[in-house]
Formats: structure tokens, C-alpha cells, sequence
């Protein structure tokens, strides 16, 4: 980095630096779409005490990557080198049962068969990518631009005029023109910096896994509501044991999930296959299953002095429509976007009005995310008869209707509105 070296000694010039604080997803985009632009102009590090196992701590979780996130990375050059981890998701149908229940009727699906349409024409609205290749093939990208790594974390920070102080854990200290904050939901860099988080927990946790089938998926994906929560079935790349594998995001009451998933594989195998059902043939358990606590949250701000919150850092939202990813992605894009702008006008790029752009144009669709999720969950994780009905007749309803169901994917697939440049691929 440039300004104040990792030494404690000062190089020449202004600087024109970003440090991020965390090497997940949307930390690693931020830091690649930056140097991309600028290249040596600007100084870009990753901090992160994790860095030599990130990829390892992703394994056996698995993302809905929207259109407008694969555009993204796109044109950031590494779509091409996770596309044979990659499975489009073609279709999708959607039920509301109870678990006892011997029929699963389908009240709503998606897809390209006729029963709705995927803007642009043609193309999936979402794929399912498993974590660990997208991590591996932001990292080769990264460095082969310029981003430096550093495998430590950032004890603390001050700003001081025009750049920020920071403090790292094996007791350096560096300095940067902007702090990026992409350290998680209980970012320690958001709550040094006194900025509030407002949020609850859900009596319920998230539990993944991936399956192994023997027929295969189609590309289609259920997402089967039972009162304890959406259990979803989400299509992945050929492979395994049994030729074909799908992942499953399967939320379960608090106090139900220890007996459900802490006995021997046998039995949490049948747990899964009651709810999986058995339209894929046998089922095995290939990776998982893990549990994790869910929750809603969004900060106060999504900024500080120097300083920008970047993705569960300043949002968390529940995984019912598997969009938490493609917030960060588009946080990174934003982000960048705005950067990018200053930089090029000769403006300082963590001075406050380009902060406040960040924020505004990212605000808004993030408390929409997050008031959309959570209005399903409640509206899907009870066994209220006329709820259950009520919800029913408007699925129906909606599946009998191609406009609104066509409006519902340009949302989920980042198709519509004044998403940023990135995600509509174009260029910086």
C-alpha cells in the first residue's frame, strides 16, 4: 500500500489507497474490479487473518448466483474459469404443504417452458455455483492484477484528515485513503466506528447440505414451505456418487435441529428424504449437513468516516429467496462504481459525498430485500388454515398471470431497475 508502508515508514505521494477488511465474495469483487479499472493508480489490499483457508471454510455451501451477479463477474473475467461449477437454473416450481401430507401440490413455478418468462430471453435467471470455486477464482484473479494480500486482521482504525489509521493485529500499523469494512455481520470495524445495527433473530436456523440423487434434476429447483420453514432443493453439477447432486437450504425450528441432524447419518438421512421427497431416486448425504443461526439486520448506516460497510457488514437477510450473495455482489459494484467516478474526476475517493452515494443507491433495495424476505418467511413458516389458503389462491393467482411472474424474475435476476454498471456487465 501506498501512504504509510505496512513498516510504519511514509512513501511518497497522496495516497490512493483502499484496504478491505475481509476476503469473502464481495470483498474479493470490490478488490478485483478496482485494480481492473485502475491498475497501478491505485493501491488495493485484502486483510484478512483467514486468507490461506478461504476457500476450505467455504466448502459445502453453495450459491444462487442472479443474472445480473453473473454478468458481473463477466466482465470481471473469471465467469469462464467457474462455469464448469456452474448450473443454470432453468425452472422452477414452488409448493406449500405440510410435511404429513402425501401430495405436494405446485402452485407456482418458473421457467422457460411457457409457464413464464426469463429476461433477457433465454437466459437462466440464476445458477448455482458451490463457493469454493468462486473464492479460488477470485483469488487467482486478484493476484494476477496486483491485489495484495495480507494474511492479518485490522485491530482498529481512526480517521485522520484525509486518510484512515489502522492498527493491525500483529501490532503494524498502515494507513489508507478508504477503509472497506467486509468483515460479516458482527463486523468489529462497524462497531468500533459506533455505527448501530438493527435487527433480530429468527427461531430458526439454516441448514445446508449437499445430495447426491440418482435421477437427474433438469435444472429445475423446488422450494417446498412446510411449516417449519422453506425447505429448497437447488440444482448443482453433475458429480458424486450417485451421478447427480442437488443442494439443500433447509430451515428448521431452533429446538427442532439437534434432533434432527445430531444422530447417525441414517436418521438424519430420513429426515431429508421425508422432506426432499423421492422424485430423484435414492438419495445419499455427500457434504454437510451444517446449521446456522438466522437473522435480519441492516446498519444504521452503510457508511462511516473513510469508511463503507460492505455486504453481511451492513445487511443480513433470511435465505428464502437465496438473494443474500447477490446483495454483496451488488454492494461490490456500487462501490466500485462510485470509486471509480471520484478517482477519475481527481476527487478523493473516501471523502463523504462519494460515501453517501454508496449508501443512497444501495439503501433502498436493501431494505426492500430485506422487508421481502421477511415477509415471507412469516408469511410461509406457520400452519394457520386460512393463512395457509389465503397464500395458496395468490400463488395461483400469480402463476396464471405471465406479467407479474416475468416482473418477479427481473427483481430476483437484477434485470430491471438502475442496478450498477457491473451488473449489467458493462465496464467501470
Amino acid at each position: 500500500m501506498s501512504g504509510k508502508g505496512l513498516d510504519g515508514s511514509m512513501q511518497g505521494g497522496a495516497p490512493r489507497t483502499v484496504a478491505i477488511a475481509g476476503g469473502g465474495i464481495p470483498g474479493l469483487s470490490l478488490a478485483l474490479a478496482l485494480r481492473q479499472a485502475h491498475g497501478d493508480a491505485l493501491d488495493v489490499t485484502v486483510f484478512d487473518p483467514g486468507l490461506d483457508r478461504a476457500a476450505l471454510r467455504h466448502r459445502g455451501r453453495a450459491f444462487a448466483v442472479a443474472a445480473g451477479g453473473r454478468r458481473m463477474l463477466t466482465r470481471l473475467g473469471i465467469w469462464a474459469d467457474v462455469a464448469h461449477a456452474a448450473e443454470p437454473i432453468l425452472d422452477m416450481a414452488i409448493s406449500d404443504s405440510r410435511l404429513a401430507d402425501p401430495v405436494r401440490p405446485v402452485f407456482l413455478t418458473f421457467g422457460q417452458d411457457g409457464t413464464g418468462e426469463t429476461p433477457p430471453v433465454g437466459e437462466p435467471f440464476a445458477h448455482m455455483v458451490e463457493a469454493e470455486f468462486l473464492v479460488d477464482g477470485l483469488l487467482a484473479a486478484s493476484r494476477a492484477v496486483g491485489v495484495a494480500f495480507e494474511p492479518v486482521g485490522i485491530r482498529q482504525a481512526q480517521a485522520n484528515g484525509r486518510i484512515i489509521a489502522l492498527g493491525l493485529a500483529d501490532g503494524r500499523e498502515t494507513e489508507a485513503t478508504l477503509l472497506v469494512a467486509a468483515d460479516g455481520a458482527r463486523s468489529r470495524l462497524r462497531e468500533a466506528a459506533g455505527i448501530g445495527w438493527v435487527g433480530r433473530s429468527y427461531p430458526q436456523m439454516g441448514i445446508v447440505a449437499t445430495i447426491g440423487h440418482e435421477r437427474p434434476h433438469g435444472g429445475r429447483a423446488f422450494e417446498h414451505f412446510l411449516p417449519s420453514g422453506p425447505f429448497a432443493i437447488l440444482p448443482l453439477v453433475d458429480g458424486g456418487v450417485l451421478g447427480h447432486r442437488s443442494s439443500i437450504v433447509w430451515t428448521e425450528r431452533d429446538a427442532d435441529v439437534e434432533a434432527l441432524i445430531g444422530g447417525s447419518r441414517e436418521e438424519t438421512l430420513h429426515e431429508i428424504e421425508r422432506r426432499f421427497g423421492l422424485n430423484l431416486g435414492r438419495l445419499v448425504i455427500e457434504d454437510g449437513p451444517s446449521a446456522h443461526p438466522l437473522s435480519l439486520g441492516m446498519a444504521r448506516s452503510f457508511r462511516g468516516e473513510r469508511l463503507a460497510l460492505l455486504g453481511d457488514a451492513a445487511h443480513v437477510i433470511h435465505p428464502i429467496a437465496g438473494q443474500g450473495l447477490n446483495l454483496g455482489l451488488a454492494d461490490a459494484a456500487s462501490l466500485a462504481e462510485e470509486i471509480t467516478e471520484a478517482l477519475r474526476l481527481g476527487l478523493d475517493p473516501g471523502a463523504k459525498d462519494v460515501l453517501q452515494r454508496y449508501e443512497r443507491s444501495r439503501r433502498f433495495d436493501t431494505f426492500a430485500m430485506a422487508a421481502a424476505t421477511d415477509g415471507l418467511n412469516r408469511l410461509f413458516s406457520n400452519d394457520i388454515l386460512p393463512v395457509r389458503l389465503m397464500r395458496d389462491l395468490g400463488l395461483g393467482l400469480v402463476d396464471r398471470m405471465p406479467g407479474l411472474k416475468s416482473l418477479f424474475i427481473g427483481e430476483a435476476s437484477a434485470s430491471r431497475g438502475a442496478s450498477p454498471r457491473l451488473m449489467r456487465g458493462e465496464a467501470l
